[in-house]
């Protein structure tokens, strides 16, 4: 979504290193074009005027026009109020002492909101809670059966009553989180397809009867500015204590995310990355930041491995490249490891120095990863360990069992000789120059 923002901010910091030394004017034409460049994102203009105010009262300093590294101390002061912006810190959902915590979320119809009640459950459940879905939207076609699908894909519970009013619904949903000794309840409420007055009293009516003590709003950063008029018209009515941003991963210019915080006074605590089930990310505005300004996010890319970190598997791997006994079964189940991390574009923008235009130069194909996936299961096992038998009508077989021609079949077996030449010489490695390389295992 920060694309186009973070190329352009990058490449104004890139003409900012040419200079030794800056002068006041450098200043007010960087200001200038930084102040374009949040424009164009469709940051709130208002947003943007404080924004560039407060940079520009610190980046005319003296500690900063004396510096000997004077750019480098303009980018520090773009990354402190860039972070400030979008909130400062990571703001956690605030739980009861006494369960079941009763989460609500508001939106408006359209905006991922059901979708979003899932991802955060399954969120929360990798956390250690024990959640329970309560469908309140009574008035959307099939959104009750939705709910009920993402639960049986994420293992969750759904409590659903048709023909019920959602007051009565959300109070049986409590009721029955308290029976089963479930410590979260999140509802999820019903929206419309724009702010109404009806939909507003109907919230207000439902958290009278059964006060939340949290309430997130979802909304679409896709739609721009029109998600900080939505949010604030939900403070106003209903009132929120955060936010959820959806669809974080299109293609829009992000200026949802830079301004709802500066405008509404509330959070965004969580940012939904992707289409699955579990690509909902807490909200960390410095490490936003970083992403932006193009110094990598080697933070989340830590906490995405570790969540995927099988250390039984990890060990055996290791054993395996010592001894030189890595086949191709090994490889697929690496490659399996690494798409449990997210869409590999999204990793490697992680990567300090990645910039968005360097990873368009990439050209990282998922599909060029389903094809290695598809040859490797037409193998048999005693192929996938011992490829030199892959003969020529071998080849041919498995290249009509995974769709592909045999020159394919022939460009993985010479990467894969080639990463086993490789193996092999870090095979000779002490596992002290190993673990210097290789930091981390995925």
């Amino acid at each position: 979504m920060f694309d186009n923002l973070s190329d352009r901010l990058q490449d104004i910091f890139k003409r900012l290193r040419g200079h030794g030394k800056l002068s006041e004017k450098h200043v007010e034409e960087v200001m200038r074009e930084i102040r374009l460049a949040l424009l164009e994102a469709d940051v709130n203009f208002k947003v943007v005027k404080d924004f560039i105010g407060r940079v520009k009262e610190r980046a005319v300093g003296q500690e900063v026009l004396r510096s000997l590294t004077p750019a480098q101390q303009v980018i520090k002061i773009v990354d402190e109020e860039l972070t400030a912006l979008l909130g400062s810190r990571n703001e956690r959902i605030n739980f009861s002492g006494r369960p079941p915590t009763v989460i609500m979320l508001v939106g408006l119809q359209g905006s991922g909101k059901t979708t979003a009640t899932a991802k955060l459950a399954h969120h929360l459940r990798g956390q250690g809670r024990h959640p329970l879905m309560v469908a309140a939207d009574i008035y959307r076609p099939a959104a009750i059966d939705q709910l009920e699908k993402l639960g049986q894909q994420a293992g969750i519970e759904v409590h659903a009553e048709r023909g019920q009013d959602p007051e009565s619904i959300v109070g049986h949903g409590i009721r029955r989180a308290e029976k089963e000794g479930l410590d979260t309840v999140i509802v999820d409420t019903a929206g419309r397809l724009h702010v109404d007055a009806e939909m507003m009293q109907e919230l207000v009516r439902l958290k009278k009867k059964h006060p939340p003590h949290e309430t997130l709003l979802v909304v679409d950063a896709m739609t721009g500015q029109d998600a900080v008029n939505v949010a604030q018209a939900f403070d106003g009515e209903v009132g929120f204590d955060g936010v959820i941003l959806t669809k974080l991963d299109g293609d829009a210019r992000g200026g949802a995310a830079l301004s709802i915080k500066s405008v509404t006074g509330k959070p965004v605590k969580f940012a939904s990355v992707g289409e699955k089930i579990g690509d909902l990310e807490p909200f960390y505005p410095d490490r936003m930041s970083s992403r932006i300004l193009g110094m990598g996010d080697m933070l989340t890319l830590i906490e995405k491995a570790q969540a995927t970190y099988d250390e039984e598997k990890a060990q055996e791997l290791e054993r395996k490249l010592r001894k030189q006994q890595f086949t191709l079964e090994d490889f697929l189940d690496q490659m399996n490891q690494l798409k449990k991390m997210g869409p590999l574009d999204q990793i490697l923008g992680m990567i300090p120095g990645l910039s968005p235009a360097k990873l368009r130069g990439l050209q990282v194909d998922e599909g060029q990863i389903r094809k290695t996936e598809a040859i490797i299961q037409s193998m048999t096992p005693e192929e996938r360990r011992k490829p030199q038998i892959i003969g020529a009508s071998r080849k041919q077989r498995i290249a009509r069992g995974s769709g592909t021609s045999t020159q394919d079949v022939n460009r993985l077996l010479q990467q894969f000789q080639q990463m086993q030449k490789l193996i092999k010489q870090f095979g000779k490695m002490s596992p002290r120059k190993m673990g210097q390389m290789f930091p981390f295992q995925l």
